[in-house]
């Protein structure tokens, strides 16, 4: 048996007479950058995520960075965000000239540890960036405490945690703003790259409008300068065929989550050392990623590779590690939790039309290793 890792043609299947029918429609009209597709879709999108304002972007990155653009953060800036990470919110950061400040972890939910967080602001911190990772909001409550009192911003990281929530709300606008991805394999994802900004701020808002069309405001009259994070009609007319169904998707992601507990017990693979996904009881979790953790993650990873299993190793170099950063002078050692699990982690086959037969292959191809080794 082949179980991948991703399977978006088993969802495209589902929807392909109503995504040719949106694309049909934006060729006939001709409309193809922003427009009323695009208008549409930030309407709805700001209705699902309980905010204000949504203000669609060409990426999940340029999202991030224009948003830290509209608040200003520049040269001098630090910007506090998780080690834990794909790459888009620290390099924003470096790219407007800001420093970023990276804290560890807690290990239970992959997430940035609010007190870390709260301990390394400095006169200098700007924002901080709390990751929604692999579908699982992160603890904010403290984080919007602590800034409260500093008029530091938060800028939530919700490229993959469309529809998760924390204590009953969407993520995505609780803080100042949130940036959103829409990358084919999230759980909404266009077929392209596009992306979102959420926010309840008035001013902020206006900016982003401008921001996106190079700082013109109108247009050819530039008080700022921006970027060219416009988002196409095409990719919008898609997402608006599948907002409808995330709701359901994610309540399928989430049984196929259930599913694997419970697999994973009935084996008795916890006793192996496998550590499985934490869902606290004040957050709602998407499982955009279902994350494993294993101290012989790579072998695993090696072995399910030549049984068929797609798997994927999120993220094998923290970001205080990379290259690029080390001016910033983090040592090996500097956030442990982080470490641990860039050395742990394994993300598992995860989507909504996953088969329970698949998963019990999965489930079975792991259970041989572990008790061959």
């Amino acid at each position: 048996m082949t179980v991948p890792l991703v399977d978006l043609k088993a969802q495209y299947d589902s929807i392909r007479a109503d995504v040719f029918a949106a694309i049909t429609r934006v060729c006939d009209s001709q409309q193809f950058i922003l427009g009323p597709e695009v208008e549409l879709l930030e309407q709805e999108l700001a209705e699902y995520l309980s905010a204000k304002h949504a203000v669609g972007v060409s990426s999940g990155t340029d999202a991030l960075l224009a948003i830290m653009m509209g608040l200003g953060i520049g040269p001098g800036d630090e910007v506090i965000t998780t080690t834990y990470s794909f790459f888009s919110a620290a390099g924003s950061i470096v790219r407007l000239g800001a420093t970023p400040v990276f804290v560890d972890i807690d290990p239970d939910t992959f997430n940035i540890d609010p007190d870390a967080a709260g301990e390394a602001m400095t006169s200098r911190t700007k924002a901080i960036v709390p990751v929604h990772l692999f579908g699982l909001s992160a603890d904010l409550d403290p984080l919007l405490t602590v800034t409260s009192r500093s008029g530091v911003s938060i800028i939530e990281d919700s490229c993959q945690a469309i529809g998760a929530r924390y204590k009953g709300q969407c993520v995505g606008a609780l803080g100042m703003a949130g940036g959103l991805s829409f990358f084919p394999s999230k759980s909404l994802g266009a077929y392209g790259d596009a992306g979102l900004i959420a926010t309840n701020d008035d001013a902020l808002a206006e900016h982003l409008h401008s921001l996106r069309v190079h700082g013109a405001q109108p247009r050819y009259v530039h008080k700022r300068v921006g970027g060219n994070f416009r988002l196409d009609a095409i990719q919008a007319a898609v997402l608006r065929v599948k907002l409808p169904h995330l709701n359901q998707w994610c309540r399928a992601r989430r049984e196929v989550a259930d599913r694997y507990h419970q697999l994973f017990t009935d084996a008795g693979l916890e006793a192996f050392g496998v550590e499985l996904p934490v869902q606290p009881q004040d957050r709602w979790h998407t499982y955009h990623q279902y994350v494993v953790q294993t101290p012989r993650r790579d072998q695993l990873h090696t072995h399910l590779e030549s049984r068929g299993v797609g798997t994927a190793i999120y993220y094998p170099v923290p970001l205080h590690r990379q290259e690029c950063f080390a001016s910033l002078g983090y040592s090996e050692g500097a956030f442990p939790k982080a470490e641990n699990a860039a050395r742990t982690a394994l993300a598992l086959p995860m989507y909504p039309e996953l088969t329970e037969d698949q998963q019990a292959y999965v489930v079975e191809m792991i259970a041989e290793y572990l008790r061959m080794s």
